[in-house]
């Protein structure tokens, strides 16, 4: 006999989505479509809308609902929990039909013979107006997890079909201008995956905050992935790259490290199931609960999913997506996919940048959700039953967020969280809001006090920012469609990996100054030769502290350059297949003992600034094998990852038989100029460089000029000493025709110029100047990058007629 009101994954496709809800018919499609292509979906079926209409029906329940919605004022919030909490009522207490029971537990015996008697089952919500391509509210009805039995499937299948009436599912559709009686509830039942043994998490097929398409994010932690979608906890964070990763070059792009500090397991016993969260061991906390190769599958999926969706509808459909790994059979199987409704829905190319005009004391951070900033009083709400306390305006400062609080959250200014990773809950619908949040944020229900006025910046990188009071900021829009790109490149100077994506969207040609010295003492912290030889390092405390930030690596040395690695493949991937002219490590000693572990290694100079610093240190026995593992990294960047626009470039080459050294040493160690593509740049700011421009012309593809040390040595002025700033000016006319000497260089041998000082954006006549002698490109800080476009542009315009 055919069921009536069940349906297998089999038998659903995506057009299913009116008589099985969105969830369903994604769950349906994949494991029609994706499973032979290697895409796992855990096996399961549908009860229709079709019962759920069937339900009320029988129970003569639909006036009863009238009665309850009818007149409803959404935002209050009294009077919408007194009429949810009424409806959901009518709907539990409506007996299941007889028929629809018998074919519910049929369903329930096929599955248990495909998966044998200890089969425990989720059972989830798919209304058929949730999970649209315009429209996806995480979270609106109940789930209900690790669900075994007859009798707690059908008690599970009551409660979920009176979920549609959540308070927050009724504010919702009001909010998007559904009918609550023209909205059907369908139900998915399906295998539970045994990830409480493991690990879950959600992820996308582009980048959540700047909407990069390139990227898949992925989240993660340990145990079943409701506390990651809820929020509760802050989850490890992994990305990688699109384009490099179908050409088969396998490697995650970046990683961090989030707390973990609880996870969610199964509830065993003899009368009882479902679940509880249990604290996380320390290990668990201080480790990435995903190995490559398990990142390397999702990544897979991801694609393999988004490609299908964007063939199927006709349009590029990045996609939002729930996994959970087998702790059981090892294997990761996709849980949910819909579309991403947010960032994929941002049209035209009117550039928003927020910038703060001041920064006061902060507070507090935690993982940026958004770019924007936002400013006004603090509210702490610390459960449900407070949420009448917020008022339009203030900054929401929580524990955490759940759905319930969506009535609210829409008239915040900003959202602060204790917990949550960027796929929570509250950075869900922040995002939704367009409102800047802030979570995981760890203490903030303890730093900050109601009333309190607050800054929240998320316009700084990844990590969002909590000031004391209310400063200043503004908004500058740039229409980037109307802007035409100059002749002159202009070029970016960029080492934050955190705001890579983010400056992309600047309209460049590239980033012509990558310091790879703010990846190393930012994110990697530690000396390279501390990390080689760590028994060398007198301090204890030092060596503890590199013994606990190498912890998980086999050798030290490989935690350098991994870090280096993946921070570096961040800006090229950001801005790839554009040129990233990456400069290796030109920290002076002073900067290089300031590391953790480094005093050991470095020399006392009286003037660092001409001393062991740059491309004197590569071949140097002193560092040698240091910059062994920078050129390891830079290898693993080009070859593993497959980012082949990476430039390298040396700082401060002094002499023409300096640079046969560190260039035969560079080729010693895998990077010899002209193997696959690779280009060697020199930092022309040494008037050697210029005075000896032909000789060096030959062993390089390119000059970046640094008109900061090039000034410095012209001049003889040291620019950190007050007593003589006045004396420093690249504007000089001994400086300008050292530059001018070095560009007509370059032009002569067929080689790239470029200068990555900040004088063109500083003064307008020096972009004039090097508009007129022909530079090739101009690497600026991405705040001048607009005003300088304009400028070159306006002078170019002049120079044609």
């Amino acid at each position: 006999m055919t069921a009536k009101y069940i349906r297998f994954f089999n038998e659903i496709r995506i057009e299913d989505v009116p008589l099985v809800g969105g969830k369903n018919a994604s769950l349906g499609e994949m494991y029609r479509q994706l499973t032979p292509q290697g895409v796992k979906v855990p096996n399961g079926f549908a009860i229709t809308g079709d019962a759920y209409h069937y339900l009320l029906d029988q129970a003569g329940a639909w006036s009863k609902l009238h009665e309850a919605l009818d007149g409803l004022d959404p935002d209050n919030v009294r009077d919408l929990a007194k009429r949810g909490a009424k409806a959901r009522e009518i709907v539990y207490s409506a007996p299941l039909p007889e028929d629809l029971q018998t074919e519910i537990l049929a369903a329930y015996a096929q599955l248990r013979q495909e998966y044998g008697d200890t089969l425990s089952l989720a059972v989830r919500s798919s209304a058929t107006a949730e999970d649209l391509p315009t429209a996806s509210f995480a979270g609106q009805q109940d789930t209900y997890l690790n669900i075994s039995g007859a009798a707690a499937l059908l008690d599970a299948c009551r409660r979920c079909f009176a979920s549609l009436f959540t308070d927050r599912a009724i504010h919702y559709r009001v909010d998007q201008g559904f009918d609550h009686f023209k909205v059907a509830l369908s139900i998915v039942i399906m295998k539970m995956v045994r990830s409480d043994l493991a690990t879950s998490g959600v992820m996308f097929s582009l980048d959540t905050e700047t909407g990069f398409r390139d990227a898949v994010f992925i989240t993660a932690s340990w145990g079943l992935g409701e506390n990651v979608v809820q929020g509760t906890v802050n989850p490890d964070e992994y990305y990688a790259f699109k384009p490099a990763f179908q050409k088969g070059k396998k490697a995650v792009l970046r990683r961090v490290l989030g707390s973990k500090k609880i996870k969610m397991i199964y509830t065993e016993g003899d009368t009882r199931h479902g679940t509880r969260n249990v604290p996380t061991h320390l290990d668990e906390q201080e480790r990435f609960c995903l190995k490559d190769e398990d990142i390397f599958i999702l990544a897979d999926y991801a694609i393999k999913i988004e490609n299908h969706y964007s063939q199927k509808m006709g349009e590029s459909r990045p996609m939002d997506m729930e996994w959970a790994k087998d702790g059981l059979d090892g294997a990761i199987y996709m849980v949910q996919a819909r579309p991403e409704t947010v960032a994929s829905q941002k049209k035209g190319q009117i550039l928003e940048e927020y910038i703060l005009g001041e920064h006061g004391k902060r507070l507090g951070s935690g993982r940026a959700v958004g770019s924007k900033i936002a400013a006004g009083p603090v509210r702490i709400i610390r459960s449900l039953e407070h949420l009448a306390e917020f008022r339009p305006g203030e900054i929401l400062v929580a524990d955490t967020t759940t759905p319930d609080w969506e009535p609210v959250m829409k008239n915040a200014a900003a959202v602060i969280t204790n917990r949550g990773g960027r796929t929570c809950h509250a950075a869900i619908i922040a995002r939704e809001l367009g409102i800047p949040a802030v979570v995981g944020a760890e203490t903030a229900t303890e730093i900050l006090h109601d009333g309190e006025p607050v800054t929240v910046s998320c316009a700084e990188g990844d990590m969002g920012n909590i000031y004391a009071g209310q400063l200043p900021f503004t908004v500058q829009h740039t229409d980037l469609a109307a802007l035409p790109r100059p002749k002159t490149k202009i070029m970016i100077n960029l080492g934050n990996p955190e705001i890579a994506f983010q400056t992309a969207n600047l309209p460049s040609d590239g980033i012509g100054l990558a310091r790879m010295e703010f990846i190393i003492s930012n994110t990697i912290k530690a000396h390279p030769m501390a990390l080689l030889y760590p028994e060398k390092v007198k301090d204890p405390q030092e060596r503890l502290a590199l013994a606990k930030l190498t912890q998980g690596y086999t050798q030290p040395q490989d935690f350098f350059v991994e870090r280096l690695s993946e921070g570096v493949g961040t800006l090229a991937a950001a801005f790839y297949p554009k040129p990233v002219v990456v400069r290796m490590s030109d920290f002076k000693s002073n900067e290089y003992a300031s590391l953790l572990g480094g005093r050991g290694f470095e020399p006392k100079e009286d003037n660092p600034m001409l001393g062991f610093r740059g491309a004197s240190r590569y071949a140097h026995p002193a560092y040698k094998e240091g910059f062994h593992l920078e050129c390891l990294a830079m290898k693993r960047v080009r070859e593993t990852m497959g980012l082949d626009n990476v430039i390298l470039m040396l700082p401060f080459v002094r002499r023409v038989q300096e640079a046969d050294g560190v260039l035969a040493q560079m080729a010693e160690f895998g990077l010899k100029r002209g193997e696959n593509g690779l280009k060697i740049y020199a930092m022309c700011e040494v008037p050697n460089n210029v005075l000896l421009i032909d000789a060096f012309a030959q062993r390089f593809d390119g000059f970046s000029i640094g008109s900061n040390d090039l000034t410095q040595l012209t001049l003889g002025v040291d620019r950190d000493s007050e007593i003589v700033a006045f004396d420093y000016d690249e504007r000089d006319e001994g400086v300008k025709t050292m530059i001018r000497l070095a560009v007509d260089g370059c032009k002569r041998h067929g080689i790239h110029s470029g200068i990555c000082g900040q004088a063109p954006s500083d003064y307008p006549e020096m972009a004039e100047f090097l508009v007129d002698i022909g530079i090739e490109s101009m690497s600026l800080n991405p705040d001048s990058v607009l005003k300088t476009t304009l400028h070159v542009l306006e002078l170019e315009k002049r120079e044609a007629s």
